[in-house]
């Protein structure tokens, strides 16, 4: 019965051969009239005559009595063929639905019975093949292009004219003629696509092609309205809608926006709506053609459409429907990344529809935050964008909305972990699950969005000291938040203000107290997924185990934060920090020299206020403690590059270490008499003043930033007890006040640098290790030279002279015979022949062992003919300097032994495999120290592994039979430092590795 039904469709819309249409053809619309009206012709005579429709025919038959709409007289031949193809399908619609009851309610038990597991269920009668697919899809056209798109008023939909150029004759063929019932004849055919639509296998094949054309319809029969004042004649008004038919297209346009896929609705309203009011012309598609395709819609459709697609925005995922409907099926490009932007701005605009904004973005923001969480890679780039961008765009324009319902919901659960907990310590106050889609969440609008402005970085300041405190313990463990919270806190640092940065420094240094800072009874615990939790910490019950583990935090923390003052090497907030520090030493300095001067009378006090008193002492004298420690840390972990590396920052730690030096000259037993080491730190500073005075063309800024050690130096040359420091001091002030004009003959000495700027810097961190007390620390912190350097009898005994006045580097004067050698950056004067160096190589005098090192390890490093010749030598000096107890030296010895490695790397690796199994081979090595020479030879090789590059298949085999083997070691240091050199070297081998990879 289906099959004749569908062939009862396929007489009606079947083409004519071309003899038929050439005989009754003279145009297009003709032609096409002739074809219809035979074909309606056609299928009447066949349905009277053959008895294979004769089912057929009563069906049709039961279908047009219940159909008032069906007028058999009409005179449009194209409204007779659309009328014809809806009483087919109709007919269709009613037979299924009817085989369908019969099929739910009469199980077939004879098929069931013969049922084997792997036979398919039996196809409910519904199922249509593709070939009666597409003949039902030819009919359902047919009704669409004839009898719903020529009815649309214009800008109602997408006009036939604009899809093709059959559609455009179709469309000429229908409204040539005056029709009547324009209304009535829409209404018509969209009730019965809806009623088609009842059957699910029918609905798909209506919706998936004429779902926006049926809309269209809908919209017009329901809220079009209709002029005041018409002269319309009795029949028309019969033909008009009544305000019921009005109410039913409404609802029905409701149901049917309700139950199809979202995303798809949104597309077709926006298509509804229509393109802007200016580009409606046909000469505007060299953009997008589906937006060229689209007109520009009346102001009532504009209107509900915007209405609309505010409610599906409104609706539970309607933030995730608009997005899709909009970005469905992009592949990432820049034409995708511009429509993430726009829709960004769709969803932070406030529609007016919404009853206010409040309830609005209380609605839209957490489906904002949604969609930072998908797993698709590229759906999730796409989201992500959409949601960085709308979450941006509101903290800068809606900042109040987006702080209460973005920005604190995201924030939560770093909140939570300033909050003392009172549940028990079984439960997590954080889940790992919690924590770290917050982290994510926090990195993607922070970091990769990388708007920073002041509505973003004040909440993201709030929760730094959590964010810190769960970078320090991922440091400690294997996870995936480290990268992102070092992420985050680096970004933080680097666009926040300047004072905003070294505050929150000093909060996270200990320094100063923090604010928000995490709960006592909280602490991170390794979560199960490589992320971590927040649990209740039960109490010490040891006050010693208590103590321990608080120092131990907070060395730690200081540790941590280093590494993150390191990542900003190309920014100045370290060197400001620093800076900072030293001013606040130098004030506290000058304080306690006051509070020296006044004795504490306790004779008028309660023992209250002593007792206050007294605490109010031991909580600053903890804070300078705290200073001084932080102070250490920075010296002994960054390099001097990163803690001064501009001018200005020089000068800055050059007046806070002559402003500490001026504390206490006053007095006749100031801090200065009796203490050579100050002294000698005061002489470096000085030296280092006039380096900066004898670069190359100074600049008059330059000399104003230098005008702040006037002062300083005025009070040195008038007081200090040492005439050197003095007449130095009084003719830096001369140079500096006269801007360069004058120039004292016996201030070029001063200017000449302690042999190598980088052994100076790095052999800083000698003395501060040694001496504990304040000013020494803080004075030796930068600039203080090595103990065995008297630099003091330098500026004594060298010979003076007037820089040149071509504006050139200060002459130099050699670390051995006080030979003068140009004032050039290049490490080794030519004047010195190598065997000196050599010989320095041996010298009692760290510093010019380490120079001598440096030298000689550039030299292999450059291939230079007499190292090349002499590298046996260099090698010896090499592994003796090794055994050296200064970190200094044998980090010098270790990075020149690195380099013959990767110079003559078959002859020095043997050597070093050897030292490196049984320890050191020299007959003057220490024996009790061989565990700590091994431990240096690995990181020898450690080094060497890296530099061999796609030389590691041929070298590396050696490498990892002595790795494997120290991975046997009794002692675990060996182990470790094996397991580290074979997982580095592992890397390098690639597809080598292959026949050592079971034993690896």
């Amino acid at each position: 019965m289906t099959s004749a039904i569908l062939s009862a469709v396929n007489i009606l819309t079947k083409p004519l051969d071309e003899a038929s249409v050439h005989d009754a053809q003279s145009s297009h619309q003709e032609a096409v009239l002739a074809v219809l009206r035979a074909n309606r012709a056609c299928l009447l005579e066949q349905l009277q005559s053959e008895s294979s429709f004769e089912e057929v025919r009563r069906l049709r038959e039961e279908v047009m009595a219940v159909a008032d709409w069906f007028s058999s007289d009409t005179e449009d031949v194209t409204w007779g063929f659309v009328q014809e193809c809806l009483l087919l399908l109709l007919t269709l619609a009613r037979h299924l639905c009817v085989q369908l009851e019969l099929f739910k309610q009469t199980p077939t038990p004879s098929v069931a019975k013969n049922c084997t597991p792997e036979m398919a269920p039996p196809l409910p009668p519904d199922v249509l093949s593709v070939t009666q697919q597409k003949s039902l899809g030819a009919a359902l056209q047919f009704v669409v292009s004839l009898g719903l798109c020529p009815y649309l008023a214009l800008g109602v939909g997408v006009p036939l004219g604009r899809r093709s150029a059959f559609g455009a004759m179709v469309e000429k063929l229908v409204c040539g003629g005056a029709v009547p019932a324009v209304g009535r004849r829409l209404l018509i055919t969209t009730n019965v696509l809806l009623q088609l639509a009842e059957l699910s296998s029918l609905a798909t094949l209506v919706f998936t092609r004429h779902l926006g054309d049926v809309m269209a319809a809908l919209c017009q029969l329901g809220y079009q309205p209709h002029p005041a004042e018409r002269n319309d004649t009795e029949e028309e008004k019969m033909q008009e809608l009544s305000a019921e038919e009005c109410q039913n297209c409404k609802e029905a346009l409701k149901s049917l926006l309700g139950k199809v896929y979202q995303p798809i609705v949104i597309k077709e309203l926006l298509i509804l709506q229509g393109g802007p009011k200016q580009s409606c012309t046909l000469g505007s598609s060299s953009g997008s053609s589906s937006r060229a395709a689209l007109g520009s819609a009346p102001a009532w459709l504009r209107r509900l459409c915007g209405e609309l697609l505010s409610e599906r925005l409104m609706q539970p995922n309607g933030v995730q429907a608009v997005v899709r409907a909009i970005l469905g099926g992009g592949t990432g490009g820049e034409s995708d990344w511009r429509k993430c932007d726009s829709v960004a701005r769709i969803l932070v605009t406030c529609p007016q529809q919404s009853a206010s904004a409040d309830t609005y973005y209380r609605q839209v923001c957490p489906q904002i935050l949604n969609l930072l969480h998908f797993k698709d890679k590229l759906t999730a780039q796409q989201f992500q964008r959409v949601a960085t961008r709308a979450a941006l765009s509101m903290v800068q324009e809606k900042p109040s909305f987006a702080q209460q319902y973005l920005l604190t919901p995201l924030l939560e659960p770093l909140h939570r972990c300033t909050i003392a907990s009172n549940e028990d310590h079984s439960q997590a106050a954080v889940e790992e699950w919690e924590l770290t889609r917050c982290m994510e969440d926090v990195y993607k609008i922070w970091v990769v969005g990388n708007s920073p402005s002041a509505s973003l970085l004040k909440p993201l300041e709030q929760v730094l000291p959590v964010i810190f405190t769960l970078f320090c313990f991922t440091k400690q463990n294997v996870s995936h938040l480290r990268a992102p919270s070092q992420e985050i806190l680096l970004w933080f640092l680097s666009h926040t203000e300047p004072f905003a940065a070294l505050s929150a420094l000093r909060q996270l240094s200990g320094v100063q107290e923090q604010k928000n800072k995490m709960a006592a009874d909280l602490h991170f615990i390794p979560g199960s997924d490589g992320g971590a939790r927040l649990y209740s910490r039960e109490s010490c019950s040891d006050e010693d185990d208590a103590l321990y583990e608080k120092l131990s935090g907070e060395q730690w923390r200081l540790e941590c934060l280093m590494q993150l003052l390191a990542e900003l090497k190309d920014c100045d907030l370290p060197g400001d920090f620093f800076l900072d520090l030293l001013q606040e030493l130098t004030n506290w300095a000058e304080d306690e020299e006051k509070k020296d001067e006044q004795e504490l009378d306790v004779s008028a006090m309660t023992l209250l206020e002593v007792e206050q008193q007294l605490l109010g002492r031991a909580a600053k004298q903890g804070q300078r403690l705290a200073l001084l420690q932080v102070l250490a840390v920075m010296v002994e972990s960054l390099q001097h590059t990163v803690l001064l590396r501009k001018t200005t920052q020089v000068v800055d730690f050059m007046v806070s270490m002559l402003q500490r030096s001026c504390v206490g000259l006053d007095q006749a037993t100031g801090p200065s008499l009796g203490n050579p080491l100050e002294s000698q730190t005061l002489s470096m500073g000085m030296g280092l003043v006039a380096i900066l005075l004898s670069g190359p063309q100074l600049s008059a800024e330059d000399y104003t930033s230098m005008s702040r050690l006037l002062p300083s130096l005025e009070t040195l040359s008038q007081k200090h007890s040492e005439v050197v420091i003095q007449e130095l001091a009084s003719n830096l002030r001369a140079v500096i006040a006269t801007h360069g004009a004058y120039w004292p003959e016996n201030l070029t000495a001063a200017a000449q640098p302690s042999r190598n700027p980088e052994t100076t810097a790095k052999n800083n961190s000698v003395p501060f290790r040694k001496n504990q007390k304040m000013e020494t620390e803080a004075n030796n912190s930068q600039t203080s030279p090595h103990s065995s350097s008297p630099d003091s009898n330098l500026l004594s005994n060298t010979h003076l002279r007037h820089p040149a006045s071509s504006g050139g580097s200060a002459a130099r004067i050699s670390p051995k015979g006080g030979e003068r050698t140009s004032g050039t950056s290049d490490p080794c004067p030519p004047t010195k022949p190598f065997s000196d160096w050599l010989v320095e190589a041996c010298d009692l005098d760290v510093p010019t062992r380490a120079f001598a090192l440096r030298f000689l390890t550039q030299n292999v490093q450059n291939r230079n003919p007499e190292a090349v010749q002499a590298q046996e030598k260099v090698l010896m000096l090499f592994l003796e300097n090794l055994e050296h107890e200064d970190s200094f030296i044998y980090l010098s010895a270790i990075q020149g032994l690195a380099a013959l490695a990767d110079s003559y790397p078959e002859r020095i690796l043997t050597r070093l495999l050897k030292d490196f199994q049984h320890g050191p081979s020299l007959p003057t090595s220490n024996k009790e120290h061989s565990l700590e020479t091994r431990l240096k030879v690995g990181e020898v090789l450690m080094r060497a592994s890296r530099a061999m590059g796609e030389l590691a298949p041929h070298f590396g085999h050696p490498l990892v039979g002595v790795f494997l083997q120290g991975t046997r070691d009794p002692d675990q240091s060996v182990r470790a430092s094996s397991l580290s050199n074979l997982g580095e070297l592992c890397q390098r081998l690639d597809y080598a590795l292959g026949p050592l990879a079971q034993e690896v």
